[in-house]
Parts: structure tokens; sequence; C-alpha cells
């Protein structure tokens, strides 16, 4: 008993290399440059992403510039309030929303299909060419995006319109009329972005393993079941990561090309809430930053609600997760 006794009461001995701290502090010291390197994005991070959620307590006091924003009346809830009983409340929200569903709606499966086809094209020559084609208009500035389709879907010289009037129909004021904004903004957005988002899938692909085919093959599966029960099965995880960014993103429209493609014609449905914050807290002057900076938290806030329910869905469903 007393042999046990002095066991327990002994301190443990402690083996030379087994401290955790040493450790770590040696994996640094060989791969010091590595570390320093690290440095560059960690800063980026803390300064341009962290810094600035110091400035979202302007969304809840009446900030002044002459006072700073300590010193700014705290008013709580106040500017959350005015939004949500505003009139433009359920138009920008609403518009928000149908955008976002829309270009979600069309935008995430078209970039799989055409990464599919792709992977399936044999022509080395044709295959090459038409992933630089489809790559190309992402490089394109939204600016130029916005003109090139100003111009094509022009009332008077447009070549939609010249085809309309040459089959006897009447040309249509696409970009004037309220109906045509969402699926203006969408399908422009498949033409710039479709082909550069298909590579991440172009890059999972090349990781199937050939004998999965092979297999297939022998069991009779045809090209299309390949596709199916190889293919799709391999990107999936991917897709449904990218799709849980995707609805963290989905109050996010672009204000830019919102902002473009808007007019007096269409507002009613082209007014969304990144247009409607710059009208009401940079155009309309100083006195109203804490009511643009309200919405913008709101707006961020219900993003983040989206992205956990769409996480929890797809772990249970696919068992694929961000965390």
């Amino acid at each position: 008993m007393a042999t046990l006794e002095a066991v327990r009461r002994s301190k443990p001995i402690k083996v030379p290399g087994s401290d955790p701290l040493k450790k770590t502090w040696g994996k640094i010291k060989r791969g010091w440059q590595l570390y320093l390197m690290l440095l560059i994005p960690l800063a980026w991070l803390l300064i341009f992403q962290y810094w600035p959620m110091y400035g979202a307590q302007i969304a809840f006091r009446n900030y002044m510039p002459g006072k700073g924003i300590w010193d700014s009346p705290w008013v709580g809830l106040d500017n959350f309030i005015t939004f949500f009983k505003s009139y433009m409340f359920v138009r920008v929200v609403r518009n928000t929303l149908w955008v976002s569903f829309y270009s979600l709606l069309v935008g995430f499966p078209i970039p799989i299909m055409f990464a599919l086809a792709i992977n399936q094209l044999r022509v080395g020559l044709f295959k090459r060419t038409l992933q630089m084609v489809s790559y190309a208009p992402h490089f394109i500035s939204t600016v130029v995006v916005v003109g090139i389709v100003i111009q094509f879907l022009d009332l008077r010289r447009g070549p939609i319109n010249l085809l309309l009037q040459a089959l006897g129909m009447s040309p249509i004021n696409f970009i004037g009329s309220p109906e045509w904004f969402s699926s203006i903004y969408v399908w422009s957005g498949i033409w710039q972005y479709a082909g550069f988002n298909a590579i991440i899938y172009l890059a999972v692909l090349s990781t199937v393993d050939p004998t999965l085919h092979e297999a297939a093959v022998m069991d009779g599966a045809n090209r299309l079941q390949r596709i199916w029960y190889v293919d799709l099965q391999t990107i999936l995880p991917t897709a449904m990561t990218l799709l849980i960014l995707n609805m963290g993103q989905l109050m996010n429209v672009g204000f830019e090309k919102a902002f473009l493609l808007q007019n007096t014609l269409n507002q009613t449905t082209s007014e969304v809430i990144s247009t409607y914050v710059y009208k009401v807290s940079l155009a309309a002057g100083i006195a109203t930053y804490s009511y643009g900076a309200a919405i913008g938290l709101f707006n961020s806030f219900v993003g983040l609600i989206l992205i956990v329910i769409a996480n929890q869905v797809s772990k249970k469903t696919t068992e694929t997760g961000l965390w």
C-alpha cells in the first residue's frame, strides 16, 4: 500500500521531446520562411475583414462624422425598425430574393453540366477552343458587359429587336421593361461566369480513377450512366460545398451590374438591397449613414442564417458540410 501511495504522489517522468509547446516552436523554427509568408494573408484578413467590424456599431448609432463613432448618439434598433416599417422594405427584399434565387436556380447547375460535357470531349483542339471561348467573358469588366447587353437589346438597333422585326413581330423594350430585368441580369451573368465556374468541376473530374469507368463499361453502363454514377458522384461533395457558400451570398446581389442596368422604367424590379443602401447612405448625404449601415448589417445577418441552415441540411442529406 505504501508503494502504491508513493507511486500516486510521484511526479510523472517527462520524456525528452514530449513537450507540445517545444514541438510546435521547433516546427516554426524549421519552417520559418513559410510562417513568414503566412503573415501576409493573415494581416490582410485582420485589417480588411475583422477590423472593419468595429464600424458595424454605426448601425446602432446616429452617426455624425464630426463626432466620430464612439461619440455619436446611441439609438439602438431605431434604424432597423425604420427600415422594417419603410414602404421600400418589402420591395427591395422581394427583388433581392427573387434575383438571387433565380441566379442560383439557373447558375448553379449550368457550370456542372458544362463541365461534364467538356469532360466527355475527346477532340483536343475543339475542347481547348471551347474552354477558351467560355472562359473569356469572365475577364471582361461588368461595365463592358452591361454596355454589350444594352447595345444588344437596344430597342431600335439591337440585333434581337431587328430579328423580331424581320419576323414580323413588334420590337420589345427589354431594358425599360420591369418584367425583363431579372432575366437580363441572370442570363448575362451565366454567359459571363458559367465557363469560368466550371473550372473547379473540371479539376475534380480530372481526379476520377479511369478504372471506375472501365469497370462501368464492363458492367454494361452506357455513357450517360457513367456520367451519372461516376462523374457526377465524384463532384457532388464539391458541388454541395459551393452550394452552401452560394446560399450565404443569396442576399448579396451585385451592386455594380444592378445599378448599371437600372433606370426609372424598370426600378420596381431592379431596386435591390445593394442599390438601395447606396442611394440612402451615400447618394442622399451623410445624415443617413447609420440607416444604410443598418440595412447592410441586416443583409449580412440574413446571409449568415442562410449559410448555417444550408450547411445543416447538407450534412443531414449528403454528409457534406463546411463545418
